[in-house]
């Protein structure tokens, strides 16, 4: 394996399983405390994060799944699961990225948590 690709994977993984959860977490804490601005952007910086939430929440549901369920190689259902994540992750990004322009309490953790989880379906797919 080249050094490249060595370090790809390693940021990968690092936005998987450091990233994600830290910036989950934070940013529900930080969207509870925080006063709410109802702005447009503040909306699809809310919007961005509860995306990255459920694709967040995905992954865990399907790692409790995978527990009782045996996946086969390619299975269909895996890859619906994967397709989901990936979309909803991409979603997540997107709508972040239109909540970056003005400030809001979930403005970074939104972008930060979406390309986190979207990072983490990266890695598990490639994992298959």
């Amino acid at each position: 394996m080249s050094t490249s690709s060595m370090l790809l994977f390693g940021l990968l993984f690092v936005l998987a399983y450091v990233l994600a959860p830290v910036t989950l977490i934070w940013g529900w804490v930080r969207w509870v405390r925080l006063p709410k601005i109802k702005t447009a952007t503040s909306l699809l910086s809310l919007a961005g994060f509860g995306l990255a939430s459920a694709s967040a929440l995905l992954a865990l549901l399907s790692a409790a799944y995978a527990q009782v369920h045996v996946f086969r190689f390619y299975d269909p259902e895996l890859m619906r699961i994967f397709r989901w994540g990936f979309l909803l992750s991409t979603a997540g990004f997107v709508f972040g990225i239109g909540g970056v322009w003005r400030k809001s309490s979930l403005r970074w953790y939104a972008l930060a948590s979406a390309v986190g989880t979207l990072a983490f379906w990266v890695v598990a797919a490639a994992g298959e």
